[in-house]
């Protein structure tokens, strides 16, 4: 009889990764054939599974890459007159959440979901996932400069950040930048660290994703691929 753990039924049913899961069966808010489940419990075909009293039924996982454009926010919700990437979905795929986030002013790959688990492993830190993007800063970034990023790394609040850059024209404005890790505007801030500012920022591929061609502003169903 075909079974899996309890919290990754719940990370690819509800939306939640496995870490959330197993909180809310901490929390006793899970039950298993009417009784409360426990944690590492596996689930098996048939099985009642109830979320606070309501039946977590399996469902169609989605999987869409969305292209941002300048001037949209990752929230559900506006902020002021800032649209959101939402705004760009249809209403049968609003209720999807975003797999990291790009801020305001920035452009390019999103990732949007169901699935908690696929979630949690795209983002967590420990799984190690590639992001790769373009940017322009506002002057001519200095050769040592450079060397600090990528061999040193630049002390940020939150620890230190490294990159790996590759020039992409002689004036040195312009960089492809690849990132191992993605912390709240950690690209900004490390040039805002050393005098620079980020004029233009867009990700062109997340892990084994790209945007294949797909224009500001659209949007097309992909694959788990991880």
């Amino acid at each position: 009889m075909d079974s899996q753990r309890l919290n990754k039924y719940l990370a690819t049913n509800f939306g939640v990764s496995r870490r959330e899961a197993d909180i809310l069966i901490q929390k006793g808010s899970v039950e298993i054939n009417n009784r409360k489940a426990e944690i590492g419990e596996r689930v098996f075909d048939g099985d009642r599974v109830t979320l606070d009293g309501k039946e977590v039924n399996q469902r169609a996982l989605v999987y869409i890459i969305l292209n941002k454009p300048v001037g949209y926010i990752c929230s559900r919700k506006r902020q002021g007159d800032t649209p959101t990437i939402y705004e760009l979905l249809p209403e049968d795929l609003r209720q999807l959440k975003s797999v990291g986030r790009l801020d305001k002013d920035s452009s390019g790959l999103i990732l949007l979901t169901n699935d908690g688990d696929f979630a949690f492993q795209m983002t967590h830190p420990k799984f190690y996932k590639t992001k790769k993007y373009t940017v322009m800063l506002d002057r001519e970034l200095e050769p040592l400069h450079q060397q600090m990023i990528a061999d040193f790394g630049i002390n940020l609040t939150d620890g230190l950040s490294k990159m790996v850059l590759v020039r992409l024209d002689e004036e040195r404005l312009r960089w492809d930048i690849t990132l191992h890790e993605g912390r709240n505007r950690q690209i900004r801030r490390t040039f805002e660290a050393l005098g620079y500012k980020v004029v233009a920022l867009h990700r062109y591929q997340f892990d084994n994703y790209t945007l294949s061609g797909l224009e500001p502003g659209k949007w097309e169903k992909t694959k788990k691929v991880i």
